[in-house]
């Protein structure tokens, strides 16, 4: 890996890796189907990285750290920006989505991608997407951006939701954490945070540190 993973990231579990530690019966059963677990946003362990597991419901959810050496590849949102689905998937809400708003977040130069299921799914060819999923969004904000930008780019990807029939939820990354952009484009003064070390309610995302 050229750097570390962040928060959103998939990465590819080796196929020599050893069993998750302390892990349920249906862990194994879920990475050999799909060999895939997200970055959490959780403080490391030494050198490993916090990742989380799907499985086939979402009662199904284990977190747990992940040793560099075990993982043979990563993809991040942007890089799952372009994929697309499988033909016969292709036209659920939260693809159909997907396909509308790409233009929108590009016109604003912003870097940005899938996460959450339809993330999994484009990473995996894992059919995870429902009728009645909703479409995560990661977009990258290294400097900051301005509020007036934020509140014209969650009306039109509202609007795009409403026409397409499903809901969308973006999350603003900031170097070092995380923010809904439902939040920052209101007029409120402070947004929660998201931060390794927990949440935080800040006027200026960019410098909470």
């Amino acid at each position: 890996m050229q750097r570390a993973p962040r928060p959103h990231d998939l990465l590819r579990v080796a196929p020599d890796a050893p069993p998750l530690a302390d892990a349920p019966a249906w862990v194994a059963a879920s990475i050999a189907r799909a060999p895939f677990v997200v970055v959490r946003r959780a403080p490391r362990i030494g050198d490993a990285i916090a990742v989380g597991v799907r499985g086939m419901t979402r009662a199904e959810r284990f977190g747990t750290w992940l040793e560099p050496r075990r993982i043979s590849a990563m993809l991040t949102p942007e890089d799952l920006c372009a994929r697309e689905p499988d033909a016969a998937r292709r036209d659920l809400p939260a693809f159909a989505l997907l396909r509308a708003v790409r233009a929108i977040i590009d016109g604003c130069g912003l870097d940005w991608g899938p996460a959450g299921s339809a993330g999994f799914e484009l990473a995996s060819a894992m059919p995870t997407i429902t009728r009645d999923s909703d479409l995560d969004i990661v977009v990258r904000a290294p400097t900051p951006l301005p509020r007036e930008t934020a509140s014209s780019l969650f009306d039109a990807l509202s609007r795009a939701a409403q026409q397409e029939g499903a809901h969308i939820d973006v999350q603003i990354e900031t170097p070092d954490a995380a923010f809904s952009l439902a939040e920052f484009a209101r007029a409120s003064l402070r947004v929660m945070l998201r931060h390794t070390d927990g949440p935080r309610l800040v006027a200026d995302p960019w410098a909470a540190a």
